[in-house]
C-alpha cells in the first residue's frame, strides 16, 4: 500500500529512541521518496554534553541549530512535488531541547539566534509522533550502541519524554498521528508496518492516535 498523494512532506518525531530515523527511512523507500534526516554523529559536542550537560549543552544545541536550519533552509528551496519527503525531525521542536538543557543567560542567546534565522518553514501534511516509555527509549538507546549516547542518562530520557508529550499537546500546525511505539516494529515486522500505513490512509481528523494493542 501506498500513501496518499496529498502526503508530499511527512515529519517523523518523537525523543531520542523511538525509532524516527529508522521509520522515515522505511518510508521513503517503500514511497520511493526522499529523507531528510538528522546527522547527531557529526555534532563533535553531543559526546561531552551527555557527559557533562552543563559545561556543553550551549555549542551543542547551538551546532545542532544551525546544522537544522541549513537542512530546512534546503528543503525549502527544493522542489518538495517531485518526490516525497520524509524527515525525522521538524526544525520548529528545536527550542524544546534548548528549554530542557540551557541555563537561562544561555537560553536567552540561544532565543535570540533562533529569531535571527528568519526561516520560511514548509509545513508537514502529516506529523507521525513515536511515543514510547522512559524504559523503552533507555532499552533502544543501549541496544543501539552509538558512541555519542553512551552517557545518556535515563532521568534525561525522561525528562525529554515528557517535553515532547507537553509539546504535541498543544501542536495544531499539522496533522498528527500519535502512535505507541512500545510493541510496534516497523523495520522488522512486515505486519506493524502494513498496520501503519493503512492507519495513514485512513487519517481524516486533525489528530488520531494508533497502537498495536499487544
Amino acid at each position: 500500500m501506498k500513501l496518499p498523494e496529498r502526503l508530499r512532506y511527512v515529519v517523523v518525531e518523537g525523543p531520542i529512541g523511538a525509532g524516527k530515523t529508522s521509520l522515515a527511512r522505511l518510508l521513503a523507500e517503500h514511497c520511493g521518496g526522499t529523507t531528510l534526516l538528522e546527522d547527531p554523529a557529526a555534532n563533535p559536542f553531543l559526546d561531552g554534553f551527555y557527559r557533562d550537560p552543563r559545561r556543553n549543552a550551549l555549542p551543542a544545541q547551538l551546532f545542532f541549530l544551525f546544522q537544522r536550519a541549513n537542512q530546512v533552509r534546503d528543503l525549502a528551496q527544493s522542489d518538495l512535488f517531485r518526490k516525497a519527503t520524509f524527515a525525522d525531525f521538524m526544525f520548529e521542536k528545536d527550542p524544546l531541547f534548548a528549554e530542557l538543557t540551557l541555563r537561562d543567560d544561555e537560553l536567552k542567546l540561544y532565543r535570540q539566534i533562533y529569531a535571527h534565522l528568519s526561516l520560511q518553514l514548509p509545513v508537514p501534511d502529516l506529523v507521525i509522533y513515536l511515543q514510547a516509555t522512559p524504559q523503552t527509549l533507555t532499552e533502544r538507546v543501549q541496544r543501539r550502541a552509538a558512541t555519542y549516547e553512551r552517557n545518556i542518562s535515563d532521568d534525561y530520557l525522561k525528562r525529554l519524554s515528557d517535553a515532547y508529550t507537553r509539546y504535541f499537546h498543544q501542536y495544531q500546525a499539522a496533522p498528527v498521528l500519535i502512535v505507541n511505539s512500545d510493541n510496534l516494529n516497523f523495520v522488522d515486522s512486515s505486519r506493524d508496518f502494513d498496520l501503519l500505513l493503512q492507519r495513514i490512509a485512513a487519517m481524516r481528523g486533525p489528530r488520531e492516535f494508533f497502537s498495536s494493542g499487544r
